[in-house]
């Protein structure tokens, strides 16, 4: 399926939603001018170090830091099917640049765990989303630089829509992610739907079955449909795809596909956050939208959410083939816009 078709499906969803609206950069005070990230080799990194873990909310978190103990926090958050290793190249250059750059592994990921067995392996986006401050409030930061992608960018971009004063400011791969059930259950057009085959896949339980059998080569499908020109060699993907082996990840995974389409009811202990997502809230720190050319997955277009952010905002379109997995397919790019969203 081309981008443009892609693109106007999208539109279509979002026409629905009540989303579109045009691409703009907020009024307000002319943006610090921010330093340079230098030339990235792509995948010259390929390791973040020793985990460091701490206890936060549900979970024993595993996470990698980079950067001085004192600069300023910049969280980095993964998707599915992916993990840390999106941000081997970006985070040594966010150090250079002073940050204290964190990236966690989400629940189901990686050596990230539950506390206690009892604990629903839930995957609803407004779970991630506490897990998140949790996380914060573990480490005492007060607020940081988000960034993300897939759910990574869902969870930043919920934070920020809800407790705006934890978040700096955000850059969001896909720009504004957050959905609800009731907007699920609406159906899309064919084409549309076929672009979430793995989704309707998850709601069997052939579907989970062959998940839990096959996670190796179904997560391999996804990296290559997500980023069809992205080259990545099978050293780079099981990097990452340890990290699926998580006892936890395919409860997780096929929780959060089923609960988008209300066949998961979700936890009490979060329906007041959903009520609040349910609404569309606004996002209003300093936030980057960016998008890859080439990026394959289910996303919308950049006019069907720009009014979600009432703050100073900028889009930027990554050419060059750049795929779902942006970070690690344009690691110079992303850390820019770290860099240039913490200054706006």
């Amino acid at each position: 399926m081309t981008m443009n078709t892609l693109t106007s499906l999208f539109a279509a969803t979002a026409l629905q939603l009540g989303l579109l609206g045009a691409t703009h950069a907020a009024p307000g005070n002319a943006p610090q001018i921010a330093p340079q990230i230098a030339p990235i080799s792509v995948g010259s990194h390929v390791s973040l170090g020793p985990l460091k873990h701490i206890k936060a909310g549900l979970l024993d978190v595993a996470y990698a830091e980079v950067g001085p103990a004192d600069g300023p926090v910049v969280i980095l958050l993964h998707g599915w099917p992916y993990d840390i290793h999106s941000y081997a190249d970006v985070a040594p250059a966010l150090a250079e640049q002073g940050y204290r750059v964190l990236i966690p592994y989400a629940r189901g990921y990686g050596e990230t765990r539950f506390l206690s067995p009892k604990t629903l392996r839930n995957g609803q986006p407004a779970a991630l989303a506490e897990d998140l401050i949790a996380f914060m409030d573990a480490l005492q930061v007060k607020n940081a630089v988000l960034g993300g992608y897939d759910w990574g960018a869902r969870t930043a971009d919920i934070v920020a829509a809800l407790w705006p004063e934890r978040v700096k400011a955000l850059v969001a791969v896909s720009g504004y992610l957050i959905g609800s059930q009731e907007v699920g259950r609406k159906p899309l057009p064919p084409t549309a739907e076929l672009q979430w085959w793995y989704q309707f896949y998850f709601a069997t339980e052939r579907g989970r079955e062959g998940y839990a059998q096959n996670t190796h080569d179904f997560a391999k499908l996804i990296w290559k449909t997500a980023s069809p020109q992205w080259q990545f060699d099978d050293a780079t993907y099981d990097r990452s795809a340890a990290a699926l082996a998580n006892p936890d990840h395919v409860a997780v995974s096929v929780y959060n596909y089923r609960w988008r389409l209300g066949l998961e009811k979700g936890e009490a202990r979060y329906d007041a956050i959903e009520k609040k997502l349910a609404g569309f809230p606004a996002i209003t720190v300093p936030s980057i939208a960016l998008e890859g050319d080439a990026n394959g997955a289910p996303h919308p277009p950049a006019e069907a959410y720009a009014k979600r952010y009432t703050g100073k905002y900028e889009y930027r379109l990554i050419e060059g083939g750049v795929g779902h997995n942006l970070p690690q397919e344009a690691p110079r790019a992303f850390a820019q816009a770290i860099v240039d969203a913490d200054r706006m």
